[in-house]
């Protein structure tokens, strides 16, 4: 693989499950938006060369000013226009880098990614060109009918749940996407129904790449900001931290 990460941080999520007018990427988590945390730990990080930020339409102004100019982010070299679902942020992301030798796309809502995880993840991609941060299940999984009956009690020792960041060659996921868009951004060529299925960026790469995904251990603390819930789960993360 060639010289140089990337890290794509996806930040165009309406949050509608938070409720209230702020998205869940800019709210406050001890006095700074829940971006800025995430942000910093690739900015500090000498694993990562510079940063793609994607927000939504008409925020650029607004995360330049808020989150680049008052936190003093100097690796975010391009802020670019997220799209209607997350494959077509991610797409227009992986466009933004420009040919890096590595890209890790990363959810803006999750604050607490930290260094130790992101050299795993790089030692890891090296393996495949594809691996993902991702914790054992402590719960029994159990699959369901269309009746709410149970199928199937799956083995837990063989699940996981996925995380970001989620790491790959630029050449891997930069192929895989264009393959699942087609010829253009609004993913023609494909019906809806192709693309409702895709929840994370391994599954692009498992279905259009050429390549095995790696699991490497993330964190439990590597949680997603989602409900109202998780961000008081936050704030208790975060006085632990501290």
């Amino acid at each position: 693989m060639s010289a140089g990460t990337t890290a794509v941080v996806l930040a165009g999520g309406k949050g509608s499950r938070m409720g209230g007018q702020v998205k869940k990427q800019y709210m406050q988590l001890n006095g700074r938006p829940l971006l800025a945390y995430c942000l910093e730990t690739f900015e500090n990080s000498p694993e990562v060369d510079d940063i793609i930020l994607v927000c939504g339409e008409g925020d650029e102004t607004w995360c330049r000013e808020q989150i680049v100019r008052k936190y003093g982010f100097t690796k975010i070299r391009k802020i670019t226009v997220g799209g209607k679902e997350r494959y077509h942020s991610v797409w227009n992301g992986l466009k933004a880098a420009e040919n890096c030798g590595i890209v890790m796309i990363h959810d803006g809502a999750r604050p607490f990614v930290t260094e130790s995880m992101l050299k795993r993840l790089l030692a890891g991609v090296q393996e495949t060109g594809a691996c993902i941060a991702a914790v054992p299940v402590k719960d029994t999984i159990k699959m369901a009918d269309q009746d709410q009956l149970v199928e199937e009690t799956l083995p837990r020792q063989k699940l996981w749940a996925v995380q970001t960041p989620q790491v790959f060659s630029y050449e891997l996921a930069y192929q895989a996407y264009e393959k699942l868009l087609g010829a253009g951004e609004s993913g023609e060529g494909r019906d809806d129904a192709a693309l409702s299925g895709i929840t994370d960026d391994a599954m692009v790469v498992e279905l259009l790449g050429d390549a095995r995904v790696k699991l490497v251990e993330g964190s439990y603390d590597n949680l997603k900001i989602t409900t109202p819930e998780d961000l008081d789960l936050a704030e208790q993360i975060l006085k632990k931290k501290n």
